[in-house]
C-alpha cells in the first residue's frame, strides 16, 4: 500500500484486513502527520519513497518489497467488511496456485439504503513471481495476463478526502514537458479538468480523446 498523510483513515483500512494477510507493506511518499506511527502498530515493513509525481512508480516499488506468493493491494481509503474478509480467508485456503490474478468487485458508491450504485472489477490479488507492473503516472492500472479468476469478493471504497489537485498538477507537468498523452491519459485529464470546472479545456481534451478512436466504449459514451 502507498500512503501519504492518511492518519484519519489508515487504521480503519488495516484493521479490516490485518488478520487475513500474511504481511503488510507500507510505502510512505512523504507523510507529515502521524501516519507512520499508526502503521507501526500493524507492521514494521515501512518504506520511504521519494515522490516523483508518479503513482505507478510508487506502487511498483511497493510490489517489489513483497515476499509472499501473492500480492493483495489496497488503498488507504479502502476497507473489507466482515463478510468479505471471511470470503477472502476462504479463497486463500482454496486458491489454485496456477492462477495468476484474482479480480474482486470494487464498490465505489451506495444509495441511502446501502445498496451499491457504482462498482467495477479490479485485479486485486496477483502472483508475485509474474512481476506484474503498474502503468501510468496518474489513474494508474495494473497490467496482468495469464489465468485470471473472477471472485465474488468485494472491496469497498470509503474515502474521507480526495486530492485531485495533485492529479491535475501531475498531468500538467507532463504536458509542459512535451509528453504525448495516450488516449487513456487524454480521457482522465479531461475528467480532472471537469472536476476543476475548466469546462472549455475539458471539451478540448475530450475531443482529442475521441479523435484517437481508441477509447473504451464506456469512456467514449462518457466523453
Amino acid at each position: 500500500m502507498i500512503v501519504k498523510n492518511e492518519a484519519d483513515i489508515i487504521g480503519r483500512c488495516l484493521n479490516s484486513v490485518c488478520d487475513v494477510v500474511d504481511e503488510i507493506i507500507i510505502v510512505d511518499t512523504g507523510s507529515t502527520d502521524v501516519t507512520k506511527s499508526i502503521v507501526q502498530k500493524y507492521t514494521q515493513q515501512i518504506y520511504d519513497f521519494v515522490w516523483v509525481d508518479d503513482f505507478a512508480a510508487a506502487r511498483n516499488y511497493a510490489f517489489n518489497q513483497a515476499s509472499k506468493d501473492y500480492i493483495f493491494w489496497l488503498d488507504a481509503d479502502d476497507i473489507m467488511t466482515d463478510n468479505e474478509r471471511s470470503k477472502f480467508a476462504a479463497l486463500k485456503d482454496t486458491l489454485d496456485p496456477s492462477v495468476d490474478s484474482v479480480t474482486m468487485s470494487y464498490h465505489l458508491a451506495f444509495d441511502e439504503f446501502g445498496e451499491v450504485t457504482s462498482s467495477l472489477r479490479r485485479n486485486r490479488l496477483v502472483k508475485r513471481i509474474n512481476k506484474f507492473q503498474w502503468v501510468s503516472p496518474v489513474h494508474e492500472y495494473l497490467e496482468v495476463w495469464g489465468s485470471i479468476v473472477n471472485s465474488d469478493i468485494a472491496v469497498t471504497h470509503s474515502s474521507l478526502h480526495h486530492d485531485n489537485e495533485r492529479n491535475l498538477l501531475i498531468y500538467e507537468k507532463r504536458l509542459n514537458l512535451g509528453e504525448e498523452f495516450s488516449p487513456r491519459d487524454l480521457y482522465y485529464y479531461a475528467n480532472e479538468l471537469i472536476d476543476h470546472r475548466r469546462y472549455k479545456d475539458a471539451i478540448s481534451f475530450y475531443e482529442k480523446f475521441l479523435a484517437t478512436g481508441k477509447g473504451w466504449v464506456e469512456d467514449n459514451i462518457s466523453a
